[in-house]
């Protein structure tokens, strides 16, 4: 049976869709699948809706998320209630979860949606969490509406389980608990976060400032259309005196017969060394004339430029008073709105209090919100060697803004900052590391010649060697300076992980670096060795191999169970092949007599129970395996490709196993999600290391 979840407000301006996209995200962590519902809407077409149904752990159509229109609530008010029920139902059968958001007070018509919101949730038998806006108010102003909110819920019989309080700007959290535990009507209602105002969440799209001083797109990326604007600087004065003004993403409003003004601000936007803008909105109808325009063609131009025929005053008194809300489009306010819940939150508190167990399936998507929670949890810093690889600026852009970990970028820092902003992209909070800076070199080049002394290498070749970003980042690793790197999207394998061979070595306890992939099934993870590093392992290498992935599979949450592949099962068969793996089983047992593991064993009797009751019904692994060993490099990378295409597993790695600190490879076809999965299991390996 499914559980409906209803997030409401007792008032307008709440934010409480942005509660509702992070409460979302939250439960994508613990139900398989999760539908989205709104009672009452207007007759257009709802954005909230929208925002909800860009989350990937929603698989739905528009017109089954909506309920009514006011319209209809206002026509017939008990009929309405009954095809609200209705279309919940159907939404529900299809649904472990179904997240319903309250209206918007938008209807001013009756006066009544508080009371009509708090009739909804008790008829859908929804337990209710309640958001309260605590922009400019006072703990004690916040306690007076969370009371007030409380109250209204009970009269019609609903049942608030949780309060959130939202775009709180006291920044006392603790005097706002204990004034909310004062009331008789909010004591028993468990406060399951406060979430702080955050200015880009309501920080206008360029879309939205052409909107309000109807402007049009000269020059520039339409795709920049639906970033944000942070604030504005007129550009009334000299060049050198705006340039001094200017911050990240500002918009920049300027009278569009200022010809010398707009030259050098998309030069400053491209430099990497002034911040990077939102737009440019020329006023009074001017255009640059034919020889400014001809000087702006030779350059990359992202930055919108809009034209208005409106004054530079009334233009900038109209995008003044622009504001937008959090939409599906908004990918920067998306991953800000999400990290800020989080780190708001209490999610074990929320979750108990609407009473959603944990799913017994594991889903592709459930897995990697786990993956990169853990990697929030306790935050490490990774370094990234590939600055000029806009596909790694684009990761660092999302790993920054999710806060999953800290960023050193290796680099040019003009150049970097400049790609970076001119892609619009937001890497502010890493540190940029150029590998000829003298002082490190130097640091690096006297440890490194320690440590190769015995192969003859000289300081003089030390340095020229540790310059190359692949030694750079891992002696930085090695040194501390950085708690794990990742590197590939640009450079071989070998190149990637030679200096890891080199430099950081294997760790005590294990005997060959190997990998793993992390396969997301449909319903489970399992974990897949070696199938990426070593060609034909030998006995002692295989059971060296399934001893590390079953320790990899258990800090990534999956509880090993081993199983030792071969071409047969049991006794049933014999031959070299055969023999080494059931002398690596045996191995295993002797090296690690608490794990599970079995072998040699066919992958049918491994991973499908059925199979396993008539070919090893007695083993604790078979129908159960968790962690497949594959014999050597040419079945398990094979596999994990077969299995990848055909069962639209979604691969994980590899994840490199056996050093002393986290390296990990990236494919030189990496796309972004790969990158900031990479980087995630990095820091959660970089978790493991400091135990």
């Amino acid at each position: 049976m499914s559980r409906t979840v209803f997030v409401t407000s007792a008032e307008g301006e709440t934010g409480k869709s942005t509660v509702a996209y992070g409460l979302l995200d939250l439960l994508s962590r613990q139900a398989g699948r999760i539908a989205v519902f709104r009672p009452v809407t207007a007759a257009r077409r709802d954005k909230v809706v929208d925002l909800l149904l860009s989350h990937p752990a929603v698989d739905q159509s528009y017109e089954d998320a909506i309920g009514v229109t006011y319209d209809a609530l206002h026509d017939d008010e008990q009929a309405a209630l009954g095809t609200i029920l209705q279309r919940r139902d159907a939404v529900a059968q299809n649904a472990d979860v179904v997240l319903a958001l309250g209206s918007d007070f938008a209807d001013v018509s009756t006066g009544r949606e508080a009371e009509f919101n708090a009739k909804i949730a008790a008829n859908l038998g929804a337990p209710v969490v309640l958001v309260v806006h605590g922009r400019e108010r006072t703990p004690e102003e916040i306690e007076q509406v969370a009371v007030m909110g409380c109250a209204q819920l009970r009269a019609q019989h609903a049942v608030p389980v949780a309060l959130v309080v939202n775009r709180a700007t006291s920044g006392d959290t603790d005097a706002i608990r204990a004034a909310l535990a004062q009331d008789p009507e909010t004591e028993s209602v468990p406060v399951a976060g406060v979430v702080p105002e955050v200015p880009l969440l309501v920080a206008p799209t360029i879309q939205a400032l052409a909107d309000a001083c109807n402007a049009t797109l000269w020059r520039g990326n339409p795709e920049w259309l639906q970033r944000e604007s942070r604030g504005f600087v007129v550009a009334a004065m000299s060049l050198p005196n705006v340039l001094t003004r200017l911050v990240e993403d500002v918009t920049v409003i300027a009278p569009g017969d200022r010809y010398d003004v707009l030259p050098g601000l998309v030069l400053a936007h491209q430099s990497g060394t002034f911040p990077g803008l939102a737009s440019v909105v020329l006023t009074g109808g001017y255009r640059p004339p034919e020889s400014v325009q001809q000087l702006l063609d030779g350059t990359e131009l992202d930055v919108p430029i809009l034209v208005t025929n409106d004054g530079t005053f009334e233009t900038t008194a109209a995008l003044a008073g622009t504001r937008s809300a959090l939409s599906s489009g908004s990918l920067a306010k998306k991953q800000t709105a999400l990290r800020v819940f989080s780190e708001s939150i209490d999610a074990e508190r929320l979750l108990t209090a609407i009473e959603v167990d944990e799913a017994a399936v594991v889903t592709p998507l459930m897995f990697g919100h786990r993956l990169l929670d853990r990697a929030r949890g306790d935050r490490k810093h990774i370094v990234l060697p590939e600055g000029d690889d806009i596909r790694i600026l684009q990761a660092a852009d999302e790993v920054l803004r999710a806060g999953i970990a800290d960023l050193t970028i290796l680099g040019d820092e003009n150049r970097v900052r400049g790609l970076a902003s001119s892609k619009g992209l937001d890497i502010r909070g890493a540190r940029i590391v150029s590998p000829q800076d003298e002082e490190l070199v130097e640091k690096f080049a006297t440890e490194y010649a320690e440590l190769r002394k015995h192969k003859g290498l000289e300081l003089e070749k030390a340095r020229e060697i540790v310059q190359d970003v692949s030694y750079f980042g891992t002696m930085m690793v090695h040194l501390g300076l950085a708690d794990g790197m990742v590197s590939g999207a640009a450079h071989t394998t070998a190149h990637t992980i030679k200096p890891s061979f080199e430099i950081i070595k294997t760790a005590p306890d294990a005997k060959i670096v190997s990998s793993v992939f992390l396969m997301a099934l449909a319903d489970r993870v399992l974990v897949y060795g070696d199938c990426a590093v070593n060609p034909d392992p030998s006995a002692e290498e295989l059971a060296d191999i399934a001893i590390s992935s079953a320790r990899t599979a258990e800090a990534f949450g999956v509880d090993p169970r081993v199983a030792m592949l071969s071409y047969s099962t049991g006794t049933s068969g014999s031959g070299a092949d055969v023999e080494k793996v059931r002398s690596a089983t045996e191995l295993v047992r002797e090296r690690a007599p608490k794990l599970l593991v079995d072998g040699p064993i066919q992958y049918d009797a491994a991973v499908e129970p059925s199979v396993a009751r008539s070919k090893m019904p007695d083993s604790p692994v078979a129908g159960r395996a968790t962690v497949l060993v594959f014999p050597d490099l040419n079945t398990g990378n094979n596999t994990y490709k077969a299995v990848q295409r055909s069962a639209g597993a979604v691969a994980i790695g590899p994840v490199l196993q056996g050093l002393n600190k986290p390296v990990n490879d990236l494919s030189r076809g990496a796309l972004v999600e790969d990158i900031v999965n990479t980087i995630a299991i990095t820091a959660v390996q970089a978790q493991e290391e400091a135990r």
